[in-house]
């Protein structure tokens, strides 16, 4: 029989765990006992751990044991508790000079230059609605602009998007975090490098008026803006006419747009990881982690999320941070989630759901170690608010929730002309007016969701590829779709629903 670690994945010589490459049965292994079955990605004792012991995996403390556990067994929710734990910060510890590709040598991709020099990945006229009341009407009109089959003459222009959400009332106005919060995601995604045109739809007396949400929009010269509100127009019928009316009229515009070489230092990635599994760390996001680099070594950005799934690997981060500033940031927003979690009467570590242990990840600690591994090598250049614009060039972190939406709604907002997603379980997502790349973890999945998944990482699991080569594809791939390549997730039609800013406000 093979031995224990013929079994599975060490991911390091310091792991007091490795991970189950298939379904292991209850046996004996070169003299050590598997009680019980343990599946596919889940995580067994490589040595006998005293109750109370740290627990470790990437190197590092993803738990403490709750009894104790033999070499051999299971590890996961049954014998393993979270707690606090002191972690060193080492602000800049870990920062090298960026090796950067030579301007002349980047590469390159086929993108909408705007008028300010931003550029687009897809070509997108907007119906962004100030408040819920005015979704209906804005899904109105971009239904009948496309049913009308007037696209069709107008082939530089991706599609009518309407950008519906369920907040802009019930809550207080400026001055409130929850409605700048909101202000910020929607502004955001009105002045974004995808979007050529602009109708911005209210029903005229809720909080979030229309006027004042349109007022010193950040936007590229001679861009088509138009703003509108039920109630004035005179109802449902003769808005959502006007609305056909005015888009029809800006879809020349847009259509003049085309589509020209640009320098992959135009790009902003976002990454998000979604549904996870215990090969999310080992596989899919590692090499997205690769591909970041690579586009960050021609130019570009990276930016990736999810504070609640960095928590436990933020002291890996601040270690890469440009200066203490830009790492403090990151510490002050993971005590703001502490209190925030804390007054809900909740805890961070109630993340992972149900799926991510189904999947083999048992804590927090060990679910943030594998999303960390989005954010490849390179320094922390700056930690923003969320939606907050994207100014710089490098690597970033935004602080947002770990629901999937709502934080690629904050990355997109803050100008990322195209998302990655990793998932271990299966997400099903989308994110108009930016493509959304979806990369499968592992091989089963890949071959179960075909329709969904634009990528399989688990050939690095199956010792197919190496996280290098991976990210290299990755990077490839990601060029193709900023040059107008379908997602699977495009194909299919997916983005219009998951268009979520972050609610923060008190419902009045």
């Amino acid at each position: 029989m093979p031995s224990l670690d013929e079994l599975g994945f060490r991911l390091h010589a310091d792991d007091s765990v490795l991970i189950a490459r298939t379904d292991v049965a209850p046996g004996t292994y070169s003299g050590v006992r598997v009680p019980d079955e343990v599946p596919r990605g889940h995580k067994l004792a490589t040595v006998d751990i005293e109750q109370g012991a740290p627990i470790r995996k990437y190197g590092q403390i993803i738990g403490f044991a709750s009894r104790p556990i033999a070499a051999g067994e299971h590890v996961h929710t049954h014998n393993v508790t979270y707690q606090e734990f002191h972690r060193e910060h080492a602000f800049g510890a870990d920062v090298v000079p960026t090796e950067y590709v030579p301007e002349e040598e980047r590469a390159t991709f086929q993108g909408f230059v705007r008028s300010d020099g931003r550029v687009g990945t897809r070509n997108y006229l907007a119906v962004l609605t100030s408040v819920n009341c005015s979704a209906t009407a804005a899904k109105m009109i971009a239904r009948r602009v496309e049913a009308s089959g007037v696209l069709d003459d107008y082939p530089n222009v991706d599609g009518i998007c309407p950008l519906t959400h369920t907040l802009g009332c019930g809550h207080s106005g400026r001055g409130n975090e929850g409605f700048e919060v909101l202000r910020r995601a929607l502004r955001g995604y009105a002045g974004h490098p995808n979007i050529a045109g602009l109708l911005v739809i209210g029903l005229g007396c809720e909080v979030n008026q229309v006027k004042s949400l349109t007022e010193d929009l950040q936007l590229p010269p001679g861009m088509p803006v138009h703003a509108m509100t039920i109630q004035e127009l005179g109802g449902t019928k003769k808005t959502v006419a006007e609305g056909v009316r005015r888009i029809e009229e800006m879809l020349p515009i847009a259509n003049a747009h085309q589509r020209e070489t640009v320098s992959a230092d135009k790009l902003v990635l976002a990454m998000e990881c979604g549904g996870s599994d215990a090969y999310s760390g080992i596989t899919a996001n590692p090499a997205l982690g690769a591909a970041a680099d690579l586009l960050i070594r021609h130019g570009g950005t990276a930016v990736f999320g999810e504070t609640t799934e960095i928590y436990g690997a933020e002291h890996l981060l601040t270690r890469r941070a440009v200066s203490r500033e830009v790492g403090e940031k990151l510490v002050d927003r993971i005590a703001w989630w502490e209190k925030h979690v804390q007054a809900d009467g909740s805890s961070i570590n109630n993340n992972p759901s149900p799926g991510n242990k189904a999947g083999g990840l048992t804590t927090i600690l060990e679910k943030s170690l594998g999303a960390a591994a989005k954010g490849g090598t390179t320094n922390l250049v700056d930690v923003l608010q969320y939606a907050e614009p994207i100014t710089k060039r490098g690597l970033m972190f935004m602080d947002t929730p770990g629901y999937d939406p709502v934080n690629a709604t904050g990355l997109i907002a803050g100008g990322a002309q195209l998302l990655c997603f990793t998932t271990g379980r299966g997400s099903a997502f989308g994110c108009k007016p930016a493509p959304s790349v979806k990369l499968a973890t592992n091989t089963p999945l890949y071959e179960r969701m075909p329709d969904d998944m634009d990528i399989n990482c688990g050939v690095i699991a199956d010792g197919e590829m190496t996280v290098a080569e991976m990210g290299q594809q990755i990077f490839e791939h990601i060029l193709r779709v900023a040059s107008g390549e379908q997602t699977k997730s495009e194909e299919l039609g997916y983005g219009e629903e998951e268009f979520v800013p972050w609610h923060l406000s008190t419902v009045l």
